[in-house]
């Protein structure tokens, strides 16, 4: 019985010194992305220290069950006391299980980042001058803290060639305009070799154009939501029958 003492209070030193480190490292997480403790246990991006959390409290627990099974074997000398404990030992482990199951099944099936920063990313995309809609938005978890998001955008045409010349200012105005002044030269000519010319190099400043905003997006979507490492912005294809 002694020995058992010794052990029992060796383990509970031991195990009650990890639960408050990993107590402390979940308040540290639940404060860095503004959650309660309470949500952080349950919809927290890190799951590794709410895990040792719940083992190391399971395993308290379960020291202070087994310490009070075996003074109530000594004070009556009854012996079932000992198996009781063993039983509620294990069905304290067995929900701690359960509980650990539950928590961490979305990192198996694909867990999507948190509604919250979801809405928040939507938002700002649906407000942003050049997104006329959006379609097939997805966001899944990478890793803990770590997402990636995926949308189709159509584009607002108008929008992007403004925000194009803005940013190159007054030369690129003369420049399309001298583009336009040589296609309907070539267009009169007949010359279909000048006209695809001119229209790739004007194509050309096109996906240049688009794919200024698509790098603009993406940076502004990492800023919004810290913890997003890849971002997928697509052009959306009204042709597309699978959407």
């Amino acid at each position: 019985m002694e020995y058992a003492a010794v052990v029992i209070g060796g383990s509970f030193l031991i195990e009650g010194a990890s639960l408050l480190v990993a107590i402390q490292s979940v308040k540290k997480g639940a404060a860095q992305e503004g959650m309660t403790i309470r949500d952080y246990i349950w919809r927290g991006h890190d799951p590794t220290s709410v895990a040792v959390m719940t083992e190391d409290g399971a395993a308290v627990a379960g020291l202070a069950i087994a310490a009070a099974s075996l003074v109530a074997v000594k004070m009556t000398g009854n012996a079932i006391y000992d198996p009781i404990g063993s039983i509620v030992v294990g069905n304290l482990l067995g929900m701690v299980a359960i509980f650990l199951i539950q928590r961490n099944r979305h990192a198996l099936i694909g867990r999507a980042m948190d509604d919250q920063d979801m809405r928040k990313i939507l938002h700002f995309l649906k407000n942003d001058s050049v997104v006329d809609a959006l379609y097939d938005c997805k966001s899944e978890v990478i890793g803990p803290g770590s997402f990636r998001f995926k949308a189709e955008i159509d584009f607002n045409g108008q929008v992007v060639v403004q925000n194009y010349l803005k940013r190159t200012k007054h030369e690129e105005w003369a420049k399309l305009c001298g583009v336009f002044d040589k296609f309907r030269e070539a267009a009169k000519k007949g010359d279909d070799s000048a006209m695809l010319n001119i229209m790739s190099n004007y194509g050309e400043e096109v996906v240049t154009a688009l794919g200024s905003e698509v790098i603009r997006l993406e940076k502004q979507i990492r800023e919004l939501v810290p913890g997003i490492q890849h971002v997928d912005i697509e052009a959306h294809n009204p042709m597309d029958q699978s959407l």
